[in-house]
């Protein structure tokens, strides 16, 4: 075993004899080599056997044939006890002697770890990993490459401290310091052994930056057991949350490991580690692919159609909304577990949304389908179209999350063109409105609409209609045409608002008025690109 070393032998000796694995020797001798790790877990375990029996014969030369060097084995079982040096019942375990190498071996050899607890034994071999793929290929997901993560039990972090304290101290005596940054990462080293073997069943590469993830949850039945004096030591650490069912999360767990003394922690926990009664327990295999966007722009053609479910406490008002309407096909051809329908502005349910219509974005959760063409988006645009006569999309066409941030900055920024049919009570003629036309550039003082105040933040805010335009119906009737600045309230801009609205069009008329119609004609944000439909 190269990659092993003269100071590495009292680690190897150490741990071996306390019942680590052959892989959580290696991290715990800073071995970096992944390949290393991904041997046969017998063989690493003979490689450490001949490793301690080819350095036994090396040093038993030395100490024969050597007068002034001392016999390193004298060293390693001489001890300094410093105000660290202690385990659970005040002192650190006897060090074993490096003549004890069989004695070790068996202590190891098929036994859980005491450190990663069987993460880096049982959790490697080639039949675990088949049991992940096969549970992937069965969800039913497209993708081209995956992330892997895993979530390990709390306790973990607890017994790699334990098993590092008595690295620490056994280096320390052969004047051999050893950082605990040093050690390579348990996630780490798992991630070395698995990724390739992953790769291989599912055939595709690991890849930091994939959009599908496939997770590992392990937990433990003896984590609450272990992590308990913890909690006695740090209780400040360990607050319930909800959702959580056990204080003993892992960054509780890390939070109280960088507060407790270490003194504190040796008196109540075994260094090394004991022996673990349990076998870790691979409690899910999750699959989770990243959100899919589709973007494109719906017209609305009625006047009882709101834009999203109409609930009023907890009652369903009507029947269906433009959200839905468009979002059950997508969820159901992605696939996907869930949506989020979002838009640039919104029309009451009354209002039609006419011209070439209102922007919108849709976030499709955890899709099981992602790759679709240009004609099968079309064809998908054109199944929305013939289900309903109440809307209609355009532009239908997967985008990037960044590029829905044009959409909203158009929401606040751009220009919008409105219809509205109004009424006065006082007869009117043509020449009454003609002065509508000429009139630019009109600033709004609009207090929060009593009709939204329930949701929205009382406040004055300023907005200006950039030009009007009039038809003369009947004494009582014109309509006008409105180019206004986003966020407008036309609806009390027409009839004021009790006041809320200044000036509005029925103190300019010197009459009551009040709007009977409202369409928007267009909405002015140029996104997302338009498409030869």
């Amino acid at each position: 075993m190269s990659s092993l070393t003269e100071k590495d032998r009292p680690i190897v000796q150490l741990l071996l004899n306390t019942g680590t694995c052959p892989r959580c020797i290696l991290r715990f001798c800073c071995v970096g080599s992944q390949v290393l790790y991904r041997h046969p877990y017998k063989d690493l375990m003979k490689d450490l056997q001949e490793f301690l029996k080819n350095n036994q014969e090396k040093e038993d030369t030395i100490c024969l044939d050597g007068v002034d060097p001392p016999c390193k084995r004298i060293r390693l079982e001489h001890t300094e006890k410093g105000p660290g040096d202690l385990n659970h019942n005040g002192e650190f375990q006897q060090i074993p002697s490096v003549n004890d190498g069989n004695a070790a071996m068996e202590s190891s050899a098929g036994k859980v770890c005491n450190v990663c607890l069987g993460i880096l034994q049982e959790f490697c071999e080639a039949d675990f990993v088949k049991k992940v793929c096969q549970k992937v290929n069965s969800a039913d997901y497209q993708f081209t490459s995956f992330v892997f993560s895993v979530s390990l039990p709390p306790q973990l972090s607890v017994r790699e401290r334990a098993a590092w304290l008595g690295v620490k101290q056994e280096m320390r005596n052969l004047g051999f310091p050893l950082a605990k940054d040093d050690i390579v990462q348990l996630k780490e080293a798992y991630k070395w052994i698995i990724h390739p073997q992953l790769s291989e069943e599912l055939g595709v590469p690991a890849d930091g930056k994939s959009l599908f993830e496939v997770s590992l949850v392990f937990a433990h039945p003896e984590t609450d057991e272990e992590c308990h004096f913890l909690a006695t030591a740090c209780p400040d650490c360990f607050r319930p949350a909800k959702n959580k069912q056990s204080v003993f999360t892992r960054m509780a767990v890390i939070k109280a490991l960088e507060k407790i003394k270490e003194e504190d922690f040796l008196k109540h926990f075994p260094c090394p580690p004991s022996q673990p009664k349990n076998l870790c327990d691979a409690l899910e295999i999750q699959c989770n692919n990243g959100a899919v966007f589709v973007a494109g722009r719906y017209n609305k053609y009625s006047r009882n159609l709101p834009q999203t479910p109409w609930i009023i406490d907890g009652e369903r008002k009507l029947e269906s909304s433009v959200e839905e309407l468009i979002s059950e096909h997508l969820v159901a051809e992605f696939k996907a577990d869930s949506f989020n329908f979002s838009s640039s502005g919104r029309e009451d349910v009354d209002v039609r949304t006419l011209g070439n219509g209102r922007p919108f974005a849709i976030e499709l959760v955890n899709p099981h389908r992602i790759h679709f063409t240009a004609e099968e988006m079309k064809r998908l645009q054109q199944a929305i179209n013939n289900s309903s006569d109440k809307i209609q999309v355009r532009d239908l066409q997967l985008v990037t999350r960044s590029a829905i941030g044009r959409m909203k900055e158009g929401e606040e920024e751009k220009t919008k063109t409105y219809s509205a049919l109004i009424w006065t009570d006082r007869a009117i003629q043509r020449e009454d409105i003609a002065f509508l036309d000429d009139t630019k550039e009109l600033k709004l003082d609009q207090k929060t609409p009593l009709r939204v105040l329930h949701r929205r933040p009382l406040a004055v805010r300023c907005r200006i209609i950039h030009t009007m335009r009039s038809e003369y119906i009947d004494e009582h009737h014109f309509r006008l045409h409105l180019k206004t600045q986003a966020g407008t309230y036309i609806k009390e801009f027409v009839h004021g608002d009790f006041g809320r609205t200044k000036p509005n069009i029925g103190s300019l008329l010197n009459s009551t008025a009040d709007i009977l119609e409202l369409d928007v004609e267009s909405v002015d944000v140029d996104w997302p690109p338009t498409l030869d439909n």
